[in-house]
């Protein structure tokens, strides 16, 4: 079956596909710049603009899958990352509103829709949730930039419903990953021995490790019951004060030094609610599917991730 899939070139996108290939399937990824990418045997670049279906919407007549990852990178890259400046916000914005546009322009021009659409989005979804509350896929919209944008990230493809596509959301967490995102800039203190918890500590961190990641939406393309927001994070989510401990055990460093919360926002601004914000998000949908985590502990998860 074809699978095309947006932002596949990225850290996600890029594993998904090859799973996605592994197991048989025809898959392009859509590229604004292929040659820049090498992509394993098997898998097809396709340049696009980022903006429109164009030169790409006659693959969407008869595929089975659109997985729709696309969309500028909100941490950036580099140390420390660049800061959420308004034009780098619009950036960040703008991206993945054009993403779903090309998308439900191709489904609308084609005659025989994709079958399901995967549409990403973010934990970020439900703000910064103090507390112990346990965080659901019916919990309502947070405040904060980051939220407004997941809501109208999500938004951006929700028309492809009408044109009966079956659609699933994707509230993913804090992905987990040697190849990168937060796992690299997190453990490099530690291996200086300067590790510990940012800020206070209590946030919860809803986190995820990249096979279930990649697994979870395989999983979610496959299952016709499969529709409407799932939280793509691991049923044990770990303060940040635990997740440091769990570092520092792993790779035995100390994990006691704190990052205070005022240097952090010298530091990245309001970039800072990215460490500082915290919601105890379940994955309640999908494990309601029957969705089996490899890795539904975060001790496990960082042996296989940082002593391979």
């Amino acid at each position: 079956m074809r699978m095309i899939i947006t932002g596949g070139t990225g850290l996600i996108g890029r594993e998904l596909s090859q799973l996605l290939a592994q197991a048989g399937h025809e898959i392009i990824v859509l590229s604004r710049n292929p040659a820049r990418h090498r992509l394993p045997e098997g898998i097809q670049t396709v340049q696009w603009d980022g903006r429109t279906a164009q030169n790409w919407q006659h693959l969407a007549d008869g595929a089975h899958a659109i997985v729709n990852l696309a969309g500028e990178p909100i941490a950036g890259s580099g140390f420390p990352p660049p800061r959420w400046t308004e034009a780098r916000k619009q950036r960040i914005r703008q991206s993945r509103l054009d993403a779903g546009q090309a998308v439900v322009e191709a489904i609308t021009a084609v005659s025989r829709k994709p079958a399901v659409l995967i549409q990403a989005s973010g934990i970020d979804y439900y703000g910064n949730v103090p507390g112990d509350a346990v965080v659901t896929e019916d919990w309502p919209k947070g405040e904060g930039f980051l939220a407004d944008v997941t809501e109208q990230w999500e938004a951006s493809t929700a028309v492809v419903e009408e044109m009966g596509v079956r659609r699933a959301v994707i509230r993913t967490g804090i992905v987990l990953s040697p190849a990168g995102g937060a796992l690299p800039l997190t453990v490099r203190p530690f291996r200086f021995f300067l590790g510990g918890p940012v800020g206070n500590g209590r946030q919860w961190w809803p986190w995820i490790h990249h096979h279930d990641e990649v697994q979870a939406i395989q999983f979610l393309i496959e299952n016709e019951a499969a529709s409407g927001v799932f939280n793509l994070c691991a049923p044990h989510p770990v303060t940040n004060k635990e997740f440091a401990r769990e570092i520092g055990r792993v790779l035995g460093r100390p994990s006691a030094l704190p990052a205070p919360a005022f240097a952090l926002k010298l530091l990245l601004g309001e970039m800072a609610a990215l460490l500082l914000d915290g919601r105890r998000a379940l994955p309640h949908r999908l494990t309601e599917l029957g969705f089996t985590f490899q890795f539904p502990q975060l001790h496990d998860a960082l042996v296989d991730l940082l002593t391979a």
